[in-house]
Order: structure tokens, then C-alpha cells, then sequence
């Protein structure tokens, strides 16, 4: 008869809680794959959510700055400071800004000052192209009538005047800004269309208070 000795029974449960140990360890390992599976779907799924609402919200905010590019782009007026040397023609919704010189490349962005003349007192002349160029500031000079409003600003000193004449002169005329006995005027120039000979000239007279 076969008698268990001692060795042999520590043998088998030596086996025994080696193969409960395992299947334990088996499902416990198993459990947590599970959840860590569960939970890196959530995570991803959260992630792909994320992701897809990001270009949602950067197309919200491009489509305002577009709009703000868009109103700037309409509203052509230039807000400037007190030290800026501009114009502003209400009538024809202009504002623009002034620079020495009557040359073609300054008159691409701003509005000419003769350097003959005057900058504050006196008669102060200005030309600007009115078509065919990036920017044609006198587009609309002809539409100016006597009364109309000017401004003009120099060095953060504002005048207003009023327009008393809005004529055709040759373009060899300049008598336009010869200096009037306390008369204070302002001169803008402009071509003609299709009048290479000739050029649109609106004065104003400075309005005292």
C-alpha cells in the first residue's frame, strides 16, 4: 500500500498553490486589461471629440476676424492722432493722411503737399490722384459744392473751412495759390478726365469763430 510520505505531500501543495496562484493572477491581469481597455476608448473617444470640436471653434474665430478685416476694409477712414497731418471731407467721406511732396510714389498712399506753400497759414495747396491708381483720394472732388466742410489738420492744430470755388484751371496755372491778404485757403488739385491739359481745382476759405 502506497503511504504519503511527508516530501510528497508538500510536493502537491507546493503544486496546488502554484496553479491557484496563476489562475488568480490570471483573472485579476484580465480584469484589469478590461478596464484599462474601457478606459483608453473613453480617453480616445474624448480626445477624437476634442480634436473635432478644435476646428469648429477656430472656424468661429477666423470667420470674426474676417469680419473685422472685412469692416476695416470697408470703412476706409483713418482715425488719426492728434500729431498726424491729415484732411477730412465729410461730404465725400474722406480722411486721409498728408505727406511733402506731389510726386507719383507719394501719391500712391497719401495726399501731396506742395512744398511751395504753405503747411498752416496762408495758402496751403494739396494734390491726389482721382482714378486708375492704388489710392485716389480726389475721386469725388468734383462733387463738392460752395459751404461744403473741410478740415485740415497740421501738427494737432485743426482748421475747418468752407469751399468757394470748385473750377477748371489749366495746368500751367499757378495762380491758384498765390498768398491772399488775410485770406487763409486751402488748394486741391486733381486731374481731369481724359483732359491731360487741364486739372480740377476746389478752393475753400478758413472759417473764423
Amino acid at each position: 500500500m502506497f503511504r504519503y510520505t511527508t516530501w510528497y505531500i508538500n510536493i502537491v501543495s507546493l503544486i496546488i498553490s502554484v496553479i491557484v496562484f496563476c489562475f488568480t493572477n490570471f483573472f485579476i491581469s484580465s480584469e484589469r486589461f478590461i478596464n484599462f481597455n474601457n478606459n483608453f476608448n473613453s480617453e480616445t473617444k474624448l480626445d477624437l471629440q476634442s480634436e473635432l470640436q478644435i476646428p469648429k471653434q477656430l472656424e468661429i474665430l477666423n470667420s470674426k476676424e474676417s469680419s473685422i478685416i472685412s469692416n476695416d476694409e470697408i470703412n476706409t477712414s483713418i482715425q488719426p492722432e492728434e500729431k498726424d497731418w491729415y484732411i477730412e471731407i465729410p461730404k465725400i467721406n474722406l480722411k486721409a493722411y498728408i505727406e511733402e511732396g506731389t510726386s507719383k510714389e507719394i501719391m500712391n498712399d497719401y495726399i501731396g503737399h506742395f512744398e511751395e506753400t504753405s503747411r498752416f497759414n496762408g495758402n496751403i495747396g494739396l494734390a491726389a490722384h482721382n482714378r486708375g491708381y492704388k489710392n485716389n483720394y480726389f475721386e469725388n472732388l468734383k462733387s463738392l459744392r460752395e459751404e461744403d466742410k473741410i478740415y485740415y489738420c497740421y501738427e494737432g492744430k485743426i482748421k475747418e473751412y468752407a469751399v468757394i470755388n470748385n473750377f477748371i484751371i489749366e495746368d500751367t496755372d499757378w495762380t491758384v495759390f498765390e498768398e491772399k491778404e488775410d485770406n487763409n485757403i486751402i488748394t486741391l488739385i486733381t486731374c481731369v478726365e481724359n483732359e491731360p491739359s487741364y486739372r480740377r481745382c476746389v478752393q475753400a476759405k478758413e472759417i473764423i469763430k
